[in-house]
């Protein structure tokens, strides 16, 4: 099986950086890395420290319904490119972001973008791929989602690739 992790799309990040609304209605925020655990979700690299980046309010689903969750999340405020990986076991790459934290929670989401019971797990960052294809395996799971394990944050969506 192959996998794509992907962040948030491009057209996304441009309208929060332009002043659009986050997830609550509001403008996005301005802060300086320090280098120390901001994860950008749009290309799923650490912001650098000293670097300027945006705090907004995510949610991650195409629907607001019960299971669609909203928290906190960053993107890099210049332009950066979207990650879109796609590949098999064998040769698939773990974003940057997942080597801020040692274990991330990992969580599959039927197609009505609604939890699978049972699938989400605290996993060590080094699990997460065989996790991912493991859930992936099973016809009820259409996505996984990766969290911080610490924060509950959403950092990556995980989809089967073709």
């Amino acid at each position: 099986m192959s996998i794509r992790f992907s962040g948030m799309t491009t057209e996304e990040a441009s309208a929060l950086r332009a002043g659009g609304p986050d997830a609550n209605g509001q403008a996005a925020t301005r802060a300086i890395s320090d280098g120390e655990g901001i994860p950008c979700r749009h290309c799923l690299k650490l912001v650098p420290k000293g670097e300027p980046y945006l705090v907004f309010a995510l949610r991650p689903f195409s629907t607001v319904q019960p299971y669609a969750e909203v928290g906190p999340a960053f993107v890099c405020e210049a332009p950066c490119v979207a990650h879109l990986d796609a590949a098999s076991s064998a040769s698939v790459r773990l974003p940057d972001v997942f080597t801020d934290s040692p274990t991330y929670i990992v969580r599959g989401y039927r197609a009505d973008e609604t939890i699978v019971y049972g699938s989400g797990g605290v996993v060590p960052n080094n699990t997460i791929i065989n996790r991912s294809m493991a859930l992936l395996e099973d016809p009820e799971i259409a996505s996984v989602h990766v969290r911080s394990a610490s924060n509950n944050c959403w950092q990556a969506r995980i989809d089967r690739d073709g």
